[in-house]
């Protein structure tokens, strides 16, 4: 904590240096947790880059006493995505030009089953289980009680579990 309070020192200062190293740091996490909630690589790298603009340009919002300044930087992002859905859904087009990579089918068996779970559902496990982040900077990020992010884990986990055992069913 103490190191997130220099590091946002220096970037509202205006410090070019400390806020290029935050956001090299961070850019690859936040495009794919975007992504998760968006389905679209070039709308997740458009919603990080907002992101991060809007912490440059608004350098007093990070409290450290409220949480992390990477819990700060995804609750951002998380709204903007939100912000997004709310506005518009993704065409056929930007769904369908997901990057493929080589996976295993294991790999792909659990995409999918992620792919069943709710928006909510999906980030929330992304962030926590892909991210690492801890349920105080969820609980920041969701601006949701501790208890709640428990549950809303427990939930999305025993969800998931259950699409996984009909998805290998399936297969």
């Amino acid at each position: 904590m103490a190191d997130d309070r220099e590091v946002w020192k220096k970037i509202s200062r205006g410090d070019e240096d400390a806020f290029d190293a935050f956001y090299r740091e961070n850019v690859p996490g936040l495009c794919s947790f975007l992504r998760q909630i968006t389905s679209s690589l070039s709308v997740a790298e458009d919603l990080a880059q907002e992101t991060f603009t809007q912490i440059w340009n608004r350098p007093n919002g990070f409290n450290p006493d409220r949480g992390s300044l990477r819990g700060y930087l995804f609750g951002i992002g998380r709204k903007q995505a939100l912000e997004w859905w709310r506005h518009q859904r993704p065409t056929e087009s930007e769904t369908e030009a997901k990057v493929e990579t080589p996976r295993t089918e294991l790999c792909t068996a659990i995409g999918e089953a992620l792919g069943h779970l709710p928006e909510d559902q999906r980030a929330l496990l992304w962030l926590r289980e892909v991210e690492g982040q801890s349920y105080g900077e969820l609980a920041a990020i969701l601006e949701i009680p501790i208890g709640t992010v428990r549950s809303r884990l427990f939930t999305a986990r025993e969800a998931l579990r259950n699409i996984w055992q009909e998805v290998r069913k399936q297969r």
